[in-house]
């Protein structure tokens, strides 16, 4: 499969895609749903309340995958797995990222929308929040404009007329 390469990853990784987390339940099977995400000094950023059921899921257990797709501007996949370090307020300044995840997914570099984002943002630190860093141990990024399948796929398709 083709690579992404550095430029276009980094480009998908500015963009403000929804990624979907997978955590593990405690029977040790998966649970996704969808979350913000930022990129920042080599590590994903996300941000929850304690009350949401995937930050409990890290809290337990800090491994996770983060997979986000997307078909424009950049047509591709990137997926991270790794494991995640919780910080909380009491010990950690969590609000400068999270107002960072609040300018990338409510602003999108608009600044018309400063009055969202601060709305945004003041209801955020109403809520008893935390911030997750995960490090990925592993990553995947394929650069979709440029995948033709794997060689099987494309010789079925082939004989298949497609």
């Amino acid at each position: 499969m083709p690579r992404m390469d550095d430029a276009t990853l980094a480009e998908f990784l500015r963009q403000p895609h929804i990624g979907v987390i997978a955590t593990l339940k405690r029977d040790g099977s998966p649970y996704t749903v969808p979350v913000w995400w930022l990129w920042k000094d080599g590590a994903l950023w996300l941000t929850g309340t304690y009350n949401r059921v995937w930050c409990k899921h890290l809290l337990r257990d800090p491994r996770a995958s983060l997979c986000i797709e997307a078909t424009e501007p950049v047509a591709g996949h990137v997926e991270f797995d790794g494991v995640v370090e919780a910080l909380h307020p009491d010990s950690f300044d969590i609000w400068p990222i999270t107002r960072e995840l609040v300018e990338k997914y409510v602003g999108r570099g608009d600044p018309a929308r400063q009055p969202q984002v601060e709305a945004f943002f003041a209801n955020m630190r109403t809520e008893p929040r935390l911030l997750f860093r995960l490090r990925p141990i592993v990553r995947r990024a394929i650069d979709m404009r440029v995948y033709r399948g794997k060689r099987a796929d494309r010789e079925f398709q082939q004989r298949a007329g497609g």
